[in-house]
């Protein structure tokens, strides 16, 4: 569990770290990259599901974050079965004087896929969670991961009619990968004869994103398209995409294939959207 965790932990967050030390070591990880030193921040409270605690545990560490001379907002990742009405209370409380928005990991807009990878949660979880969300007036991004077991292409094109529908204001979505630590990651390993979901090329992947693209409803940003994780923490290496020098592709250079594609199609996002309200 922890392995996996630190797959999609930058190196210079531990959890061991006081949040205030965590924010401090992200600092100065951006500044050596020439970034001005008056640049301000949003604390992404990102691994793990950040609203599973007490309200005083979670008040005293969000507060803290906010207290850092940085930081002018909070960016809080969970799940929909790990909110209820007192912690978005105390999220929109802090929002009266904060940026503070909130990224759902949906995964998949279908119950038998949400029952296979064990979530803990349906569907219509997310939905409640997230118009109690809205109702509140808090940003809300979504996370959505493409190529799960038994999940064909059609289905990931067609969830994007659901998620039109959802009252996001971001999305982020993510290949699936085999991790090592993972449940899926070790049967891989193990050889266990399974479904362990598609195995994308870059062109397939490629060309899936950007037909979800075209469909997704035009003021929902698109904050990631891609997931990158190193190597040694991967299960099935392979799976992953290289450049022709061998180097393993990173997610921003992800992005700019995209924009060339959209490009050489003359598309661009939503403008397939109004056909799925017909």
């Amino acid at each position: 569990h922890l392995l996996r965790q630190r797959s999609f932990s930058p190196a210079y967050s531990h959890g061991r770290d006081a949040i205030t030390q965590q924010i401090d070591n992200a600092i100065a990880f951006f500044s050596s990259r020439r970034r001005p030193q008056e640049t301000l921040y949003l604390a992404y409270f990102q691994s793990y599901s950040n609203t599973y605690a007490d309200i005083d545990t979670l008040r005293a560490r969000y507060r803290e974050a906010l207290q850092h001379p940085q930081v002018k907002g909070l960016v809080v990742a969970t799940r929909p079965d790990c909110v209820d009405d007192a912690k978005l209370d105390l999220l929109a409380e802090l929002a009266q004087q904060h940026y503070i928005a909130i990224e759902y990991g949906i995964e998949s807009c279908y119950d038998s896929t949400l029952a296979d990878i064990n979530r803990g949660h349906t569907f219509a979880d997310i939905e409640t969670a997230l118009q109690a969300t809205a109702r509140r007036g808090l940003p809300i991004a979504a996370h959505l991961i493409l190529g799960l077991p038994g999940e064909t292409r059609d289905m990931m094109l067609q969830q994007t009619r659901l998620l039109n529908a959802l009252p996001i204001d971001a999305l982020k979505l993510h290949q699936l990968q085999l991790l090592k630590g993972s449940t899926l990651g070790d049967a891989y390993l193990r050889g266990e004869t399974r479904d362990y979901g598609t195995a994308f090329s870059l062109e397939e992947y490629l060309t899936l994103v950007c037909d979800i693209i075209e469909r997704l409803r035009p003021t929902i940003a698109l904050e990631r398209m891609a997931g990158e994780v190193p190597p040694r923490y991967q299960a099935a290496p392979e799976r992953g995409w290289r450049r022709p020098n061998g180097k393993h592709l990173k997610s921003e250079e992800f992005v700019a294939l995209v924009t060339n594609e959209l490009r050489r199609r003359d598309t661009y996002q939503g403008c397939r959207y109004r056909e799925q309200l017909t």
